[in-house]
Order: C-alpha cells, then structure tokens, then sequence
C-alpha cells in the first residue's frame, strides 16, 4: 500500500516533512520535494531593491485569482512566476530536471517566501552555504562543452 500519494509537490507551513531547507543570500528557495533531502530543488526567489517594489510585489501576489499568473523579478536577472491555481493553491514551475513540476504551496506558505525578499532581509548564517555549494558546483562544470 502507498503510505503517501502526491502528484505534485505541495507546501505548507505547518507541514510535518521538512521541506524547506533555506533561502541564500540571493533569495533563492531551497526545497526539499515533499520532504525528501535527496531530491533537493533550487528555485528563483523574488529579488527587489527598493520597499515601493517589494510592496508592488506582495500586493500583485495577494491580487492573484484563480488562473491568473504573475512574473516578478528574481535575484541574477532572473523571473519567477506564480500561478494561482485555486483558492488558496499556488504553484511555482520548475524546470531542472528537464520536464516541468509545479510546486504547490499554500499563500501562507508563499507569501512567507515571498517576504525575504524585503531589502532589509539577511539570511541564517548557516544559509549562507548553500549558495556556496551552488559556485562550488558550478567551477567543476566545464565553461564550454568538448567537442564530440
């Protein structure tokens, strides 16, 4: 018997897994996908530089209906875009793995995200590694892929 059924990743403050395992200092969302530590995800953080833009941000989100999606700047020129999906159902995609998951959160849980991206916001000390690991990574890939 399956002790758990999920199609699709879904988010919620008062979960029991933990699904959240940080945000960097670039605002980028580190998820664990439905609890799971070995199936990590990096997703793009809303990034703003200025209080009017991260209030414009916030304000655009708590407008979202049902269907309705929203594109907001993230940290590296980045976009992240949310899709409302139902009352209260949210959803980020996700396209690292080659084919798109959407992540689902509840607004609670999203807006909490969303939040880190006030100016005055600092991430946990220990935090500060994961986007460490992301260029650590990053300097073992070769910058231009060998010829075949």
């Amino acid at each position: 018997m399956f002790s758990e059924l999920s199609l699709s990743p879904r988010y919620r403050l008062d979960d029991e897994s933990p699904w959240l395992k940080g945000i960097d200092p670039l605002r980028r969302y580190w998820i664990c996908v439905n609890g799971d530590q070995r199936a990590m995800r990096v997703l793009p953080g809303l990034s703003t530089q200025s209080v009017e833009a991260f209030k414009q941000a916030i304000w655009g989100f708590r407008s979202l209906n049902i269907g309705q999606e929203l594109t907001l700047p993230a940290g590296m020129s980045d976009r992240i875009t949310l899709h409302c999906v139902a009352e209260n159902c949210y959803a980020i995609a996700d396209k690292s793995t080659g084919a798109e998951v959407w992540h689902l959160f509840d607004a609670e849980s999203l807006e909490s995200l969303l939040l880190t991206a006030h100016p005055d916001w600092q991430c946990a000390p220990e935090h500060l590694n994961l986007g460490r690991s992301l260029l650590t990574a990053a300097w073992g890939q070769p910058a231009v892929p060998k010829a075949a």
